[in-house]
């Protein structure tokens, strides 16, 4: 064991609150210890929102623990009401079951299940919540909380007053059994989680003194906020997923790429695993010369590389660099495909023309003959990143990037795709 790991963990901001710290960090010195974080399928592949949670498991694996990967394909089934608006939209079970099987796949890429000394699990907790009867769950799990108790935490105080399902206000229970099956099952004492999941940590901590008469502990991280109070882990409106077919790896390296400045250090002690040493080094050179974006690049690096992989790592990079000295010509059809992904695109048909003022008509680019040409004239239509100031240009077969592909820019940053 490391004697300087919780410290590490706390020098790195991600440590929020824990249950009994002294004997928590006490524990985590001497022996190896079991921990879990819980994973609901409420979507078919996880986003960055868990990239945290998932990385905690991974620093604990490489300092000596055993990780459980909890994947909830029972608890997916009723929804967690923590910090939540409104009740999720319940999934009927073989979807949820889909799903279940596609996070493990995912969480395979960041723990490592073959590991000789330790080896993380991974557990589905429709496993003991599907057999489970009714009667029995409320003899053994019911009798162990009042009302007044479940009332407290502050999940269900936030929601109470715009209503909440007795499904959700039972989900605390749920949690605080997996905590008790899985201390049965693997002796895990440890459940880790975002700092809204505070109050089902503790109901498991309770439920395991009650019934086994053990010291179970709780440590949280913080939940992610953006400098600019923007909702961390969206792009305009959109989740980035760690699904390469639902978020691209150029659209997930240019996420950390656009990091606010006052975010990108603070995201490097979250998301890499470059020593603090490291950090403060990128930090100090960072600091001198912002413009650099050197702690940027150095988060996108590392958090692409380990999510997508090195080549594509390599190939997102690539693609950046042509856009940005408009070396569009350079990019083969997948990388094209990578870097315009939901740019507004139009089929060319047999019958049109080619003509470069007509063809903005008929895509939608220009709204009348007069604008395209006064665009074209004044420089502001570029094809395959290069000027056109031609209002008689034929588009010919050179201008098809693989055959099938022109890219028609117009303005600073609109961008449009022409498909033949």
């Amino acid at each position: 064991m490391q004697s300087d790991f919780f410290q590490e963990l706390k020098q790195r901001g991600l440590v929020q609150q824990t249950t009994d710290e002294k004997a928590l960090e006490s524990q985590l010195n001497e022996e190896s210890v079991r921990l879990y974080v819980g994973f609901d399928p409420t979507a078919d592949s996880l986003h960055i929102g868990h990239l945290l949670p998932i990385l905690m498991l991974r620093r604990f694996q490489q300092n000596g623990h055993i990780p459980i990967a909890l994947v909830g394909g029972g608890t997916g089934m009723i929804g967690d009401p923590s910090f939540k608006d409104q009740e999720r939209q319940l999934n009927p079970l073989d979807t949820v079951q889909n799903w279940s099987d596609n996070i493990k796949q995912q969480l395979s890429q960041f723990i490592d299940f073959e590991n000789e000394k330790n080896p993380a699990i991974v557990a589905n907790n429709y496993e003991w919540l599907g057999e489970i009867t009714l009667i029995d769950f409320l003899r053994d799990v019911g009798k162990n909380f009042t009302i007044n108790y479940m009332m407290n935490k502050e999940s269900v105080k936030r929601r109470i007053e715009a209503g909440i399902s007795y499904t959700e206000f039972a989900y605390q229970l749920l949690q605080a059994y997996d905590f008790l099956k899985l201390y049965q099952k693997y002796g895990c004492l440890l459940q880790l989680g975002g700092s809204d999941q505070w109050g089902n940590i503790t109901s498991g901590i309770e439920l395991l003194h009650r019934e086994e008469g053990v010291q179970g502990f709780g440590l949280t991280i913080p939940l992610i906020t953006q400098a600019d109070g923007k909702k961390f882990g969206k792009t305009e409106g959109n989740a980035i997923w760690l699904d390469a077919d639902k978020t691209s790896p150029y659209e997930f390296y240019q996420f950390w790429l656009n990091t606010d400045d006052r975010d990108a250090v603070r995201f490097l002690k979250y998301f890499t695993f470059f020593s603090l040493d490291e950090i403060d080094q990128i930090e100090e050179e960072f600091t001198q010369a912002p413009e650099t974006r050197l702690a940027q690049k150095a988060l996108a690096k590392d958090v692409t590389t380990l999510v997508h992989g090195k080549k594509a790592y390599e190939q997102a990079k690539r693609i950046s660099e042509a856009l940005f000295s408009g070396s569009i010509k350079e990019l083969n059809t997948e990388e094209l495909e990578q870097a315009f992904s939901g740019v507004p695109a139009y089929e060319v048909q047999a019958e049109d023309s080619l003509n470069l003022v007509e063809i903005l008509i008929a895509a939608n680019i220009e709204s009348s003959k007069r604008q395209a040409r006064e665009d074209i004239k004044n420089g502001a239509i570029y094809l395959n990143g290069d000027r056109l100031q031609d209002t008689n240009y034929e588009i010919g077969e050179m201008d098809k990037l693989g055959g099938t592909t022109t890219v028609i820019r117009r303005g600073k940053k609109r961008y449009f795709l022409l498909r033949f």
